[in-house]
């Protein structure tokens, strides 16, 4: 079966783009975008979008992105990584079983620890709110909360050079798309030299560079 993915690149559907690049997976790319990007989502000329009947029959949350393979529909971007880089990742995907589990605990972890903070830090920069005393507190707060999160993953880039296995795999492309919103904030992640260094290596990469170039040729 083919694996077709519906969303944009300039949403949580980038990391999925990304690891299929990495892998070289053949893909259907549906662009469905956000309906609050769009002046009217009902208007008879709308793109597709996450308010347009047909995507809400594919996904009654209408959110994206939505993966479907064969007769399986999966939503939630971490959990279409975690399935794509099983079934068709091999060495991005995990090896044993010990480190499946390692793979679920390390993108949990980034949506519960990091994104609750990285994105808010990321709209308060890019929507010019950090200009104002309270966005900059509300910046503030988010990177204290980022503090031991950010503390622990520098220790662990301080003795290895990926997040499991020795080895570039799905888990460091989950963690590294939580953690780039975080770099909205000039001076946060590069307090982390190690964990700065590793992020750095990851976005580097050409697959990742082919997709964020994609993203940004997308309107905004």
């Amino acid at each position: 079966m083919t694996v077709t993915i519906h969303g944009v690149h300039r949403s949580r559907a980038l990391r999925n783009f990304w690891l299929i690049e990495e892998i070289g997976l053949p893909v259907v790319s549906v662009p469905v975008i956000q309906a609050y990007r769009l002046s009217d989502p009902h208007a008879p000329d709308a793109p597709l979008n996450t308010r347009t009947p047909d995507f809400l029959a594919l996904s009654p949350a209408g959110s994206i992105p939505v993966m479907t393979d064969g007769d399986l529909v999966l939503t939630e971007s971490l959990a279409i990584n975690l399935y794509i880089a099983r079934i068709h990742g091999g060495d991005l995907g995990p090896r044993t079983p010990a480190e499946d589990a390692l793979m679920q605990a390390a993108a949990l972890d980034a949506v519960t620890a990091i994104e609750p903070h990285s994105i808010p830090i990321f709209y308060a920069h890019v929507e010019g709110r950090t200009a104002t005393p309270e966005g900059a507190a509300e910046v503030a707060a988010h990177a204290r909360a980022l503090e031991r999160p950010l503390a622990r993953l520098e220790a662990h880039f301080a003795a290895h050079d990926f997040l499991i296995g020795d080895r570039f795999t799905v888990a460091d492309i989950n963690l590294a798309e939580n953690l780039r919103y975080a770099q909205a904030h000039p001076t946060l992640i590069p307090g982390y030299p190690a964990l700065d260094r590793w992020l750095r290596t990851c976005q580097a990469r050409p697959a990742f560079q082919v997709v964020w170039g994609r993203r940004n040729a997308e309107p905004v």
